[in-house]
């Protein structure tokens, strides 16, 4: 029989003969570690939801990876590549490739009767991954890029729509000026909104082959290739590898392919992103250390009232170690219930807002509609172990207060 566990039970759970200022005590120590733990939880979700949705913004309009002419600007209008379907078929041999696509963009002026606005017209073709826009698509439907000949059918973001008083079935004239202004006549589809203004009030997802005829391209030119990674968390290593593999490669026009991250195409967005990751470390020491400190005030109160039983229990034979195990049961008992409340607390806030979108967003400053929640079972055990070892690590410094506790005089202690 554990005599120091059955000890600690009757300590906790007995209410005989307890002082006034145990049950504060208790009740201030429980309260720190449920608001600790909870707003850790919501931290951490809060931080790895916003990261996760603003990352997946980025790359559905850029993918994970792309690959362009080496001697290509950092503009929208990139100088051609000619792609072979032997280096198509290549590129998806790659592991962890999961996707390859080919898209061109062109600079472009959208007027309407009451107004205009700069484009970027985006060429894809039927080999295109529309999972992104089909998850954000707000009316209408895709465009349809099948046919034998070049489509006119386009997808325009609701922020270009409303600005311009357009809808689906709407017809409008776009000019691309280069040696001579060229107009096209395109027809809307369907509209979406992903909420990340910067590329909402840009973007026109139209047909390949309109890019191809404006820049008089040949059937094999394109402005690049898009690569779908099978997994975020080897997207440097999968970029690397294409890098190197392509770096020695040429089209049949002696072009060199340039490869490039998502991380490098938008080295600020993700710049900014990795900076969160120093703000959740800092919330999460300042809890940990809140929800200690009670606990160690808590622990110490807990000890001095039972001075005269620990003095007792020295003039019977017990040791200081078992006494200070004693204690330390007594302190995980009101750490696990401060967590239960903690988890209770934190995850029905998540469960809140992500069900119900309580806490909304402006997206012009932070590409989101609401505060976005991700919280996974890893993270959510790692969030609650990691409490509980490190609050319990806390105890043992106030715990050797009992070998200070002499017998003699702790007996006679009221």
């Amino acid at each position: 029989m554990n005599v120091a566990l059955f000890i600690a039970r009757k300590i906790h759970f007995s209410k005989e003969g307890s002082r006034q200022v145990t049950p504060p005590a208790v009740r201030i120590a429980m309260i720190g570690i449920a608001l600790g733990l909870a707003v850790m939880l919501l931290s951490v979700a809060i931080v790895i939801g916003f990261k996760k949705e603003v990352r997946n913004k980025v790359i559905g309009f850029g993918s994970h990876i792309q690959i362009t002419n080496f001697d290509s600007n950092s503009s929208y209008e990139l100088q051609a590549i000619a792609v072979s379907d032997t280096l198509m078929a290549h590129l998806d041999s790659v592991v962890g490739v999961r996707h390859v696509e080919r898209f061109a963009t062109k600079l472009g002026i959208l007027k309407t009767a009451q107004d205009f606005q700069g484009i970027v017209l985006k060429g894809v073709d039927q080999g295109y991954d529309w999972t992104f826009f089909q998850a954000n698509l707000k009316a209408g439907r895709l465009p349809d890029f099948s046919g034998e000949k070049a489509s006119t059918e386009v997808l325009i973001s609701r922020y270009q729509a409303d600005l311009l008083g357009l809808a689906v079935d709407s017809t409008f004239l776009t000019y691309f000026v280069q040696d001579e202004v060229r107009a096209r006549k395109f027809q809307i589809v369907g509209v979406y909104e992903t909420g990340f203004i910067d590329y909402d009030k840009l973007f026109v997802m139209a047909d390949l082959r309109q890019v191809r005829r404006l820049n008089g391209w040949e059937a094999d030119q394109v402005g690049g290739l898009e690569v779908q990674v099978d997994d975020y968390a080897h997207l440097d290593e999968v970029a690397e590898t294409l890098y190197f593999d392509l770096t020695e490669r040429q089209d049949r026009n002696g072009n060199t392919f340039y490869t490039r991250s998502i991380k490098e195409l938008n080295p600020m967005i993700f710049n900014w992103l990795e900076v969160l990751d120093i703000n959740v470390i800092v919330i999460l020491v300042l809890m940990l250390a809140v929800a200690g400190f009670t606990m160690i005030s808590g622990l110490l109160i807990i000890i001095l009232e039972r001075t005269n039983m620990i003095g007792m229990l020295k003039a019977l034979g017990e040791t200081n170690r078992h006494i200070r195990e004693i204690f330390l049961y007594v302190s995980f008992f009101l750490i696990g219930k401060g967590m239960f409340w903690g988890n209770v607390i934190g995850l029905a806030c998540c469960w809140l807002q992500s069900h119900f979108q309580v806490v909304k967003l402006d997206p012009a400053v932070y590409y989101l509609e609401a505060v976005p929640i991700d919280l996974g079972i890893g993270t959510w055990l790692l969030l609650n172990v990691g409490t509980l070892l490190i609050s319990m690590a806390m105890m043992l410094g106030p715990s050797y207060l009992i070998t200070r506790i002499d017998p003699a005089k702790s007996i006679r202690f009221e």
